[in-house]
């Protein structure tokens, strides 16, 4: 088994599809921790929100893709709504009193759930372009999957184009080295900063609603992607999107593989891989600030 290679390439596409998944959430994490220096552990709690408002759309429509639509949207506007009331005045703040807000903030969010959709665990139907299986090397591989990759490869490559071949990305990364110099030539960086993070709340939403499709919808299910996506940005590198990048290729596969190859101690493989790496790259891998 642990030869065949085909058996050894699906393993390979299960663990580029988690990659991708947890891509689409570290990388606002990522910019938020890293360009804002703001610790905000409630960003897998809009994962959630994402997930039950394009379930919420889905029950209304019957369409898994005005959810994926316009589910992300409701997120971002939630976002909009965080940053106003609590992420602008507590930018300043000590990280500890940041880390207790936003931890706050989880609890908030599930028992906000619990009171509008329930405990029990429900799902998004899979569209039904996507809710097939295709052969590859004679097996059978849902194509939902596939197209998890692709959206996760296609936001990849535009978050790349718009952060360092744009204009307003040229601010940011300015305004991340300097920040008084940005704003003394009259850009308003907290604005672009605001953009940022406004995107990076509708990416937590866009894969929330992804992700309802294929994980249980349910209270709860922000911890346990939470946890890897901390580590997809402390291995990456704070504020860096190529950080995010490799961050959630190497946790997606070494989660999978561990999970595969060496299931007795897959709940340690992500933890030693971090280790190792922070051991010779203490600010992680692509840090936007030079260690």
């Amino acid at each position: 088994m642990f030869t065949d290679p085909t058996f050894l390439f699906i393993q390979t596409l299960n663990g580029l599809q988690l990659a991708m998944l947890l891509f689409l959430l570290s990388v606002g994490l990522s910019v938020v921790f890293g360009l804002m220096n703001f610790v905000n552990l409630a960003h897998g709690t809009l994962y959630m929100l994402g997930a039950y408002l394009g379930l919420t759309v889905y029950n209304h429509t019957e369409s898994f893709w005005t959810a994926l639509a316009l589910a992300p949207l409701g997120v971002m506007v939630i976002g909009m709504i965080f940053y106003v009331t609590l992420i602008k005045r507590l930018q300043k703040a000590p990280p500890l009193k940041q880390v207790l807000v936003t931890f706050g903030l989880i609890f908030v969010g599930l028992d906000t759930v619990r009171i509008f959709w329930g405990n029990l665990p429900d799902a998004i139907p899979q569209p039904n372009l996507l809710s097939s299986s295709i052969q590859i090397f004679g097996e059978t591989y849902p194509s939902y999957r596939l197209f998890i990759i692709a959206l996760g490869l296609l936001v990849m490559v535009v978050l790349y184009f718009g952060l360092e071949k744009t204009r307003i990305g040229s601010i940011i990364r300015a305004g991340v080295d300097n920040r008084e110099m940005v704003s003394s030539l009259g850009i308003n960086i907290d604005l672009a900063f605001f953009g940022i993070f406004c995107l990076g709340c509708y990416l937590a939403g866009l894969s929330g609603v992804v992700a309802g499709a294929v994980f249980p919808v349910e209270p709860g299910m922000d911890m346990s992607i939470l946890i890897l996506t901390l580590i997809v940005v402390v291995v990456g590198g704070l504020g860096s999107l190529k950080g995010a990048a490799v961050g959630s290729l190497m946790i997606g596969l070494a989660e999978t593989y561990g999970q595969v190859f060496v299931p007795e101690f897959a709940s340690v493989t992500i933890y030693a891989l971090m280790v190792v790496i922070l051991l010779i790259r203490p600010g992680g891998l692509f840090p936007v600030r030079a260690e």
